[in-house]
């Protein structure tokens, strides 16, 4: 997921104690709201599983995975908390862990943090699910397993997607401003280059429909490009190094030529306002970053007046945005059953229900690789081939090296950089420096 995000990519600094408390009762499904989603009644068990952004488990809008689970396990009741925003959930998290109270029996974890949840102040908190649970690692890709391994060799968790990179587009404004609406032609437009994908964007914006913006996000395009390098915050060794690094330095040069250029609608994706989630549905912007777990997204958000006129682009340069993993704190009360489930929920039947339903491309070997997601279509998306698409994007993925404070460095980078820059004017150099003086101060190497 997911989410990269986000949160995502998905993602906003907390540093309130008092914003850490608040959100905790929808980390650890201990209260209900609109955040929970709930399995069956009568059981003996319940499981209780927190996830942030769009998993497509639940028995709403995703593929009723806990529903079958439930009528397979009897004794068993499963309920999930759901946040929008990555960053806060996780800041919430690591309190809870540190506390050993409060956690959900299933906690969701982005990539971006699975390097400091695999670190030592954190690895000890978790059950090895190698040995638990009864998961098959060899099902998974192998790079997504090493991504969750200790140092130890325990494996903390167990991977739900990967995050294979497109540009979704909306046909109508293309349209509107004299571009192309055939995919074909709409990925030859910026292929291979992000500075095409700029060029494109002063092309639209000269024509541009009253009221809305080439991109969405200057913040969502600088994860889409960093995901797309070979060198992002760490060095070969998986050390911090984001100043040094040309992925970061291209990145940074991207977005803040879309947010000085008039680029983007200058939105936060994610806000907790809801002000991008509408952005969807009124048709504000024409294309936004998408990674595949975006597709389930843009349909939940556009709505269903707006079938049919997103369709889907390869994107300039192949990236992997995002990606989840689920794992099992140890100091829950239900690890075994805990365990069982989440093997039974990243296993490969279950990506390929998740795929059908909610486009998130699977992290198992098999599923990524069979005609049930080669061929998929998602019916929000018409005849787009969105599994083609995605796996071949899939294909052109290489792993990177993470340092343990990746997501934190990304979020200081996009929330309080970028997003100063497009929303409030701020000088980039400024703005650059402000960054430095932000990571300096907040994390502790």
């Amino acid at each position: 997921m997911r989410t990269t995000g986000t949160i995502t990519i998905r993602r906003r600094h907390l540093t309130a104690l008092a914003a850490l408390t608040a959100s905790a009762t929808l980390l650890a499904g201990c209260g209900s709201g609109t955040g929970t989603k709930a399995g069956g009644a009568g059981a003996t068990v319940t499981l209780r599983i927190g996830t942030y952004g769009s998993f497509g488990y639940d028995n709403e809008t995703g593929a009723k995975l806990y529903a079958e689970y439930e009528k397979l396990h009897p004794g068993i009741k499963i309920v999930e908390s759901n946040v929008a925003d990555g960053q806060k959930y996780w800041d919430t998290l690591k309190l809870r862990l540190s506390r050993d109270s409060g956690l959900a029996d299933i906690q969701a974890v982005e990539v971006g943090y699975i390097a400091e949840a695999t670190g030592p102040a954190l690895a000890g908190k978790w059950a090895d699910l190698g040995k638990t649970g009864g998961a098959d690692l060899g099902a998974f890709l192998d790079w997504k397993v090493k991504q969750a391994t200790t140092a130890d060799g325990k494996v903390i968790g167990l991977g739900t997607d990967i995050g294979p990179m497109a540009i979704c587009y909306n046909k109508d404004l293309f349209a509107k401003a004299g571009l192309p609406t055939d995919r074909a032609q709409v990925g030859a437009l910026w292929a291979g280059s992000w500075d095409k994908f700029l060029d494109t964007g002063r092309t639209y914006q000269a024509k541009a429909p009253e009221g809305t913006a080439f991109h969405d996000s200057a913040s969502g395009l600088f994860n889409a490009v960093i995901s797309s390098e070979p060198v992002q915050y760490a060095d070969a060794k998986g050390e911090l190094d984001y100043r040094n690094s040309p992925g970061v330095k291209k990145a940074w040069s991207v977005a803040t030529s879309a947010a000085t250029g008039g680029l983007t609608a200058k939105l936060r994706q994610f806000d907790e306002k809801g002000t991008w989630n509408a952005g969807f549905k009124n048709n504000r912007f024409a294309t936004v970053a998408c990674p595949s777990w975006m597709t389930g997204i843009i349909k939940e958000q556009a709505g269903p007046g707006n079938q049919g006129k997103w369709d889907i682009a390869p994107a300039p340069v192949a990236g992997n945005w995002g990606g989840s993993f689920l794992a099992v704190p140890k100091s829950g009360p239900h690890v075994k059953e805990a365990a069982e489930l989440a093997a039974w929920l990243t296993a490969p039947a279950q990506h390929a229900k998740v795929f059908a339903v909610n486009g998130n491309i699977p992290s198992t070997k098999e599923t990524l690789s069979s005609p049930a997601v080669r061929n998929a279509t998602l019916p929000f998306f018409g005849d787009t081939p969105v599994g083609r698409i995605y796996s071949e994007a899939a294909a052109g993925i290489q792993a990177v090296p993470i340092s343990r404070w990746d997501g934190q460095v990304k979020t200081f980078i996009t929330d309080n950089g970028i997003l100063d820059i497009e929303q409030r004017g701020t000088d980039p150099a400024q703005a650059w420096a402000n960054v430095n003086k932000l990571i300096d101060d907040k994390i502790q190497k």
